[in-house]
C-alpha cells in the first residue's frame, strides 16, 4: 500500500504540557493551531480538535509560550566557572578567586548568549566598579530591558559624594538610551552594603526620575540575623576597612529582635519607590505583607538559591499575597547558565505542588512587568515562530 504524504497546506495542531499565550493564566495541557505560518487559534487541545478536525496533530514540546525574560542576572560574571558551594564559601572561592574574569568581555559574552537564546528581555546588574560595562551593553542593538547600575557604600559620611558620582554617570548614560533598546536603572546592592542615607538619596532620585530600581534582599538567613543582632557571619566575615565599626552606623538605627531587612526598607521609605526585590528567600509573613502593600515586584532565582544553600523562596505565599513574581538566573557562577527555561524546569521540581502555568507566566509576563517591556502575544493572525516552543 502506498502511503500518501501529509498535505503541507493542512493546518497543524501543536500540543504541549503548558501553554501561555501572554494573556490570561494559560492552559495545561495546551495547543496552538498553525496554518500557513500563522497562528489560527490557541487554547485547550480538546476544543481545538473539534474546531479543526482536519489539522495534523503533533506534540511540540513541554511549553509553548513567548520567549522568557531573564529578570535578574550579572552578565559581567559570565566568564566565571560555575561552582555550587555554601554561600560563605562561594564568595571567597568563586567571586573573589575569579575576579579577574569580571568585566566587559564577560558581559559581552553573556549578552551574546542571551541573543542566541532569544530572550524576551533582561534585567542586568552592572558592577559599580566596572562602569565601562554599561557603555558596552547600552551600545548593543540586540538587547532590551533594564541595565541597573549597582551602588555600594556603607559609610554614611560618604553618601553624598557617592551619590553625586552615581547621578553624574546616570545622567550621561540616559542620553545614550535608544527607542527599543535597554533602559538605565539603579540597584542599591543590599540593605546592609549601602548606608541608610545613600539608600534614601538613590531611591528618591530614582522615584523622581522614573528610573527602575532593583535590590538584593533576604538572600541568605544570615541577613536576618544581622538586622536582629548586628552580628553574625555577614558582619564577622566582612573586610573591616570597607565597613564602619558597627552595623548600626550603616542602617542609621540599632538592630532589634523584630527588625528584618524588608521591614527596614519599608520604614526607611525605600519600598514606597516600588523597587523590584531580588531573592526574598528568607522572609516572614509580615515581610510578604509589606511587599504586597507597597506594590513591589519580586525576582526569584531558584537554582542560585539552591546551589548556594541560601533557602527557598516561599512562592505560594508570595503569590497568594498578590505580588508579581519573575524569574532570573542570577550569575553564571551561581545559577549555572543564563537560560531561564532551565530555571523554570528546576522550579517545577522545587515546587511540585505549584501549578506549572504560574511558573511559565512568571518567566514571561512577570519578567516583562519587571523590565517594563512588552512581549509578543500568541493570538490569531500573529506569525508563528519556532522559538515559541521551549
Amino acid at each position: 500500500m502506498t502511503v500518501q504524504p501529509a498535505d503541507p497546506h493542512l493546518p497543524e495542531l501543536l500540543t504541549c504540557d503548558v501553554l501561555f499565550t501572554g494573556i490570561g493564566g494559560g492552559h495545561a495541557p495546551g495547543g496552538v493551531v498553525v496554518a500557513n505560518g500563522t497562528i489560527a487559534a490557541a487554547g485547550d487541545p480538546t476544543s481545538l480538535r473539534v474546531r479543526y478536525p482536519q489539522a495534523r496533530e503533533r506534540r511540540a514540546g513541554a511549553v509553548i509560550a513567548p520567549p522568557p525574560v531573564n529578570a535578574h542576572t550579572h552578565l559581567d560574571m559570565s566568564a566565571y566557572a560555575f561552582q555550587a558551594l555554601p554561600y560563605f564559601r562561594w564568595l571567597p572561592e568563586v567571586v573573589v578567586a575569579q575576579r579577574e574574569k569580571r568585566g566587559v568581555a564577560g558581559a559581552q559574552a553573556g549578552a551574546d548568549t542571551l541573543a542566541r537564546l532569544g530572550v524576551g528581555a533582561v534585567g542586568d546588574i552592572v558592577y559599580m566598579h566596572a562602569p565601562e560595562v554599561m557603555d558596552a551593553l547600552l551600545a548593543r542593538e540586540d538587547l532590551r530591558g533594564v541595565l541597573y547600575y549597582e551602588v555600594l557604600g556603607p559609610f554614611p559620611e560618604r553618601a553624598d559624594e557617592i551619590f553625586r558620582q552615581v547621578r553624574g554617570r546616570l545622567d550621561a548614560w540616559r542620553r545614550q538610551e535608544r527607542p527599543g533598546g535597554p533602559r538605565v536603572g539603579l540597584s542599591p546592592h543590599t540593605p546592609y552594603t549601602v548606608s541608610s542615607r545613600l539608600l534614601r538619596l538613590v531611591t528618591e532620585y530614582a522615584a523622581g526620575e522614573g528610573l527602575p530600581l532593583q535590590i538584593h534582599v533576604a538572600e541568605h538567613p544570615a541577613e536576618g540575623e544581622l538586622f536582629r543582632t548586628g552580628r553574625g557571619p555577614l558582619w564577622e566575615g566582612r573586610i573591616p576597612a570597607l565597613f564602619p565599626p558597627a552595623f548600626a552606623e550603616v542602617i542609621g538605627r540599632p538592630p532589634e529582635p523584630e527588625l528584618t531587612p524588608v521591614r527596614y526598607l519599608d520604614e526607611l521609605g525605600v519600598l514606597a519607590a516600588r523597587p523590584t526585590l531580588v531573592h526574598l528567600a528568607n522572609v516572614t509573613p509580615e515581610d510578604i505583607a509589606r511587599v504586597a502593600r507597597a506594590g513591589c515586584t519580586v525576582v526569584t532565582c531558584p537554582r542560585s538559591n539552591a546551589h548556594l544553600a541560601c533557602g527557598t523562596f516561599p512562592w505560594a505565599q508570595v503569590a497568594a499575597a498578590g505580588v508579581e513574581i519573575a524569574l532570573g538566573t542570577d550569575s553564571v557562577a551561581s545559577g549555572g547558565s543564563l537560560d531561564v527555561r532551565e530555571e523554570v524546569a528546576f522550579a517545577r521540581t522545587l515546587y511540585p505542588d505549584l501549578d506549572p502555568r504560574l511558573l511559565v507566566r512568571a518567566a514571561v509576563k512577570g519578567g516583562h512587568r519587571v523590565t517594563g517591556t512588552r512581549g509578543p502575544l500568541l493570538q490569531r493572525g500573529e506569525a508563528w515562530h519556532t522559538h515559541y516552543v521551549w
